[in-house]
């Protein structure tokens, strides 16, 4: 059997495989960390469809002589998902309202709204309301999608154009202690918003890059592996969130002054490197 991926021919040694469906276990187990789909397969020049596709795995492998399968990347296929969700809510704002009920069911019955579902769930339930009538306003909205594009059609200018927001914000960061102090508790609250905004920003931004092949096993942030970086700024975070709470001014402003705004700036160094040596 020759196997050929996405019309290249792939260096892939059979052993114990007997069947189609051993082949196509092994390809998917290859390409599933990263996020990616299988999308089309064909054997012998003709495609499976994939409602039947499951059908043809007890095919032996003595049977095909060649094999194609036709892979998309999970960047690829968030972007067309994200796509069709902001062409339904275009479509939506100008239809009769007699028929937006109607194009709703239909983009959540698509291919796109479905990975959104599985792979973008915040999106997701943005759209559902969006769509239904009772969400964000169209406006609105459509500046979320498009910035999740830019993120995804090219993470390295995003992260790059992010640099003067994050010095920005780590700068207030410092300033919380002082102005839970002298009782610039809006300003101590907003500041903690662009926090939460910006860093969910790099945390998809690093998420795109794994998805592309970027492999965190050797990457070090601080000294440390990026995975224990992490955890260890998910337990400030915590710590943060229950000293804010509990009303705690001192712990809240020692936490956000020493322990997360340097942190905040190290990992979107971390980020921005990843960025320049890809």
């Amino acid at each position: 059997m020759n196997i050929f991926i996405n019309d290249a021919k792939a260096e892939i040694a059979l052993d114990e495989e007997k069947t189609l469906g051993d082949v196509m276990a092994g390809i998917e187990a290859w390409i599933s960390p990263t996020g990616n789909r299988i999308q089309r397969v064909l054997t012998n020049g003709k495609e499976i469809p994939a409602d039947v596709l499951s059908d043809s795995f007890n095919t032996p492998i003595e049977d095909i002589k060649r094999l194609d399968v036709y892979i998309s990347a999970w960047r690829e296929l968030a972007c067309e998902a994200l796509e069709t969700l902001l062409a339904a809510c275009i479509h939506r704002e100008e239809a009769p309202f007699d028929e937006r009920e109607k194009i709703f069911t239909g983009w959540k019955e698509s291919p796109g709204a479905r990975f959104l579902d599985s792979d973008i769930p915040d999106i997701y339930e943005l759209a559902e309301h969006v769509l239904s009538g009772d969400g964000l306003s169209f406006a609105d909205f459509t500046v979320i999608i498009e910035e999740r594009l830019r993120e995804l059609s090219d993470p390295w200018k995003e992260t790059s154009d992010s640099q003067a927001l994050v010095e920005i914000i780590a700068k207030r960061m410092e300033e919380v202690p002082l102005d839970m102090q002298t009782g610039k508790d809006k300003r101590a609250a907003e500041t903690f918003q662009l926090f939460s905004q910006v860093f969910s920003k790099l945390l998809r931004v690093f998420s795109i890059h794994r998805s592309e092949g970027f492999s965190v096993e050797h990457f070090v942030i601080d000294d440390r592996p990026a995975i224990t970086f992490i955890e260890e700024f998910n337990s400030v975070l915590n710590e943060l969130s229950s000293a804010y709470e509990s009303k705690d001014i001192v712990l809240t402003g020692d936490i956000a002054e020493y322990e997360l705004a340097p942190r905040f700036l190290k990992f979107f160094t971390a980020i921005k490197n990843i960025t320049k040596s890809r």
